[in-house]
């Protein structure tokens, strides 16, 4: 590689870049939780894509039906018109996913991204209930443009957009207090007071288990309270399943734990299986008020991500093996984080659900060191949290015990050195 080819990210490439920074190499291939880089270094990913490579680097699998599909001439651009990679799609999903689980949603495909089905979430509840506002909660995340910007938590993110975010409240999330606060009194209370200045929202939006903001893990009963408590006022009750939907948390959407059933579920990230935009909306058949066009966008009919999304539903979710699997594994992560906090008690906790599992540090700044050391010894894993106080980890659902253990290991030594 020439000297001009390695500077060409820092010559022509944005500042606003942050993975590269992260991870200073330059990478070329990639096959189940291994990517290799330009020169020949092989590296153990527990970052997948941030949660959209819930099935590893190009599963063989769903690669075959995509090369198939494209040697084939099928169609890869098709806006919101009807093919035949959407049909399949969209049975696959009917009978593998909604119908098992008893859910009666419509479904939209309203751009690409994650961020676009929680712009298309909000805009539907506000167009629903005639209301504008939203309640959000503390240390969310649910995208970077400004509507779902608005009821994400983050100051550093919020202050990228360069204009007051309105419309949206924040509340407690669960364990916000440590529990000496009651669920929900103060979000209740304020509803139900004439006097306290809230508008009524048009909806609620929640994650289960708050990844970007630390993973912050709510429990089963604070989420039936909150489904209960929209329920009871005619609030909306969004879940964005963005990046803990398709089987992250174990089940294939990670409200199941809690019984619910929200109004509006976001899901995008491993929608497609194979790490291609896409990206659902569904809600219940009456909140269907669309008029035709009302909402849409130009990369919203992605063929090839049908392709490999109903290969993926079809190999993965016709049996509980993959929800078991992950749990399992969840618990052996766990296990090792629990070691490691009895090691170095009163400087680490850890905390997730399923795959995705947190190392939180008490000194927030240890968190990135133990990611840089990692990086050396040929592992991938990121930070999060407000303070990115927390080693987030977010393995594909596909690995193996073996991949596990060694990444583990690698940690290990990385928090020792690090809080030795």
């Amino acid at each position: 590689m020439t000297n001009m080819d390695t500077n060409i990210f820092d010559i022509l490439e944005s500042e606003v870049r942050s993975y590269s920074r992260a991870w200073p190499t330059v990478f070329e291939s990639a096959s189940g939780s291994w990517i290799r880089d330009e020169d020949g270094r092989d590296y153990l990913d527990f970052f997948a894509g941030a949660g959209s490579l819930n099935y590893g680097h190009n599963n063989p699998v769903l690669k075959s039906a995509l090369v198939d599909y494209i040697v084939g001439d099928g169609i890869t651009h098709g806006l919101d018109m009807s093919t035949v990679a959407k049909r399949d799609f969209l049975q696959t999903f009917q009978d593998t996913i909604l119908k098992p689980r008893g859910l009666d949603y419509k479904v939209q495909f309203p751009g690409p991204t994650g961020t676009n089905t929680v712009e298309a979430a909000l805009k539907l509840a506000r167009k629903v209930t005639g209301r504008s506002s939203i309640i959000n909660f503390t240390n969310a995340f649910h995208g970077m443009t400004l509507g779902a910007l608005s009821v994400t938590g983050n100051s550093m993110k919020r202050a990228g957009a360069g204009i007051p975010l309105v419309h949206a409240t924040p509340m407690p999330f669960d364990n916000y207090f440590d529990g000496v606060t009651e669920d929900f009194h103060w979000f209740s209370r304020v509803l139900d007071d004439s006097g306290s200045g809230l508008n009524r929202p048009a909806a609620v939006i929640v994650e289960t288990v708050q990844g970007e903001g630390g993973v912050n893990v709510a429990r089963p009963e604070w989420l039936r309270a909150l489904a209960d408590l929209c329920a009871e006022r005619d609030i909306l009750l969004i879940v964005d399943d963005v990046q803990m939907g398709c089987g992250r948390t174990g089940p294939f959407f990670s409200f199941e734990v809690a019984g619910i059933t929200p109004d509006i579920v976001c899901l995008s990230k491993s929608i497609s299986g194979y790490g291609l935009p896409m990206a659902l909306t569904l809600f219940k058949r009456e909140l269907d008020v669309w008029g035709p066009g009302e909402h849409n966008g130009t990369f919203r009919g992605n063929n090839p991500a049908f392709v490999t999304s109903k290969v993926a539903l079809e190999h993965f979710w016709s049996d509980d093996k993959l929800h078991k699997s992950t749990a399992s594994k969840g618990e052996k992560i766990h296990q090792a984080f629990t070691e490691l906090t009895k090691r170095f008690e009163g400087s680490l906790s850890t905390r997730g659900r399923g795959l995705v599992q947190g190392l939180v540090f008490e000194e927030s700044d240890l968190a990135a060191k133990v990611c840089k050391l990692a990086f050396d010894e040929g592992l991938l894993a990121e930070t999060s949290g407000p303070s990115d106080e927390v080693v987030k980890l977010l393995p594909a659902l596909t690995i193996t015990d073996d991949e596990l253990d060694h990444g583990l290991a690698i940690l290990a030594d990385a928090t020792a050195k690090v809080c030795s």
